[in-house]
């Protein structure tokens, strides 16, 4: 017997609920890649300082890649957004916006779904670049509000390890945000080394 649809249910309530579902489906298949050890390592070691600059062309071509494989994304998912491309510290940076207030934006811009988008898009910049990819990708502002949560728990870890003078280790963390750790825990005069493989690399902080 076929199941009753719940009368209450609307049909834009049905569609978000397709969207969202297709979306996990997305980031579960992102998972593998989402901390795959390799570029991991690779950008972690001397927190990211020991490859090979970019030029501003390469990082401007990466990010028009990117933004090409982005948009086919929300078009797919039927997602309203801008995509601003950018050059930042020796990364392509793109950002996902939208002034709308009613934007469905918000279905891809919790952490771990951005997490695991921008390891899509870095993938398919390298299929086309053969090149590695250390792109940052912003949704909707989750990185900006992200950096600040950051720093707030460094800064509270920072005071503990200079009061109880003992090694804090932190919970795992992409290499972006291992690279923000780093700066804010060696701005404050403390010692900060990355530990652990794979998705549980982390950080730990400890006194000078």
């Amino acid at each position: 017997m076929p199941k009753k649809q719940n009368p209450e249910v609307t049909a834009d309530e049905t569609v978000a609920e397709t969207e969202v579902v297709a979306i996990d489906e997305v980031v579960e298949a992102a998972d593998d890649a989402a901390d795959s050890e390799a570029g991991e390592t690779k950008a972690d070691r001397k927190h990211g300082r020991d490859e090979e600059p970019r030029s501003a062309k390469a990082l401007e071509e990466e990010g028009d890649i990117a933004a090409d494989y982005l948009e086919e994304l929300l078009d797919i998912f039927d997602l309203d957004g801008d995509i601003d491309i950018d050059v930042r510290q020796g990364r392509a940076y793109l950002a996902i916006s939208s002034e709308d207030p009613k934007s469905n934006l918000s279905l891809i811009a919790e952490p771990e779904t951005v997490e695991a988008l921008q390891e899509l898009t870095r993938l398919a910049v390298q299929v086309k670049t053969n090149s590695f990819s250390r792109l940052i990708l912003d949704v909707g502002g989750s990185r900006q509000k992200r950096a600040d949560d950051l720093g707030r728990i460094v800064n509270r870890i920072i005071e503990k390890v200079k009061d109880q003078g003992e090694a804090v280790h932190m919970k795992p963390a992409s290499s972006y945000e291992r690279k923000i750790v780093h700066d804010l825990v060696s701005a404050a005069g403390l010692i900060s080394e990355s530990e652990g493989e794979g998705k549980e690399r982390h950080i730990v902080v400890k006194p000078a």
